[in-house]
């Protein structure tokens, strides 16, 4: 397993971490559940400009503001094809989801300070380095990122 802890939880006192993807949906909240669930102090985050879900066809994506909560999201997609969403793991996912935080978040809007950030894709990666390096270090702090490269 990529993050075991041998002494258990207190392994990560005072390191925290960030998963970050791109619409802080699948990768990055499935990363967020198991590493919380171990006892780390974690936070996920998107990068893109808007949430992507896939809809109806590949072209015909649902897209929400990252100010959308994921219950918004769930009843939008409810709405629009039940029985589609809840084929395609969707409904499910948003079920998950809801259980851990309120709405996504976006790794360029926040002040946080993380140890370590691990990245979904080389291009949120790039996103992430480009955010650090535009606000600087106030502290001066060192930060680790990662990149794994995970299909959705």
């Amino acid at each position: 397993p990529l993050f075991r802890s041998r002494v258990g939880p207190k392994m990560s006192d005072g390191i925290r971490f960030a998963v970050v993807c791109s619409s802080n949906q699948n990768r990055s909240m499935e990363a967020h559940k198991f590493l919380s669930k171990k006892g780390f102090d974690v936070k996920s985050f998107g990068t893109g400009g808007h949430v992507k879900i896939p809809g109806p066809a590949p072209n015909m994506p649902n897209i929400y503001s990252f100010e959308t909560t994921y219950e918004e999201i769930y009843q939008d997609l409810i709405a629009k094809d039940k029985q589609l969403y809840t084929q395609n793991g969707m409904l499910h996912m948003l079920e998950r989801n809801k259980r851990i935080k309120t709405r996504p978040e976006r790794f360029q809007d926040t002040d946080q300070v993380f140890n370590v950030i691990v990245t979904c894709e080389e291009r949120v990666y790039d996103q992430v380095v480009e955010s650090l390096e535009c606000r600087g270090s106030p502290r001066g702090q060192l930060v680790h990122i990662i990149n794994l490269d995970i299909q959705d």
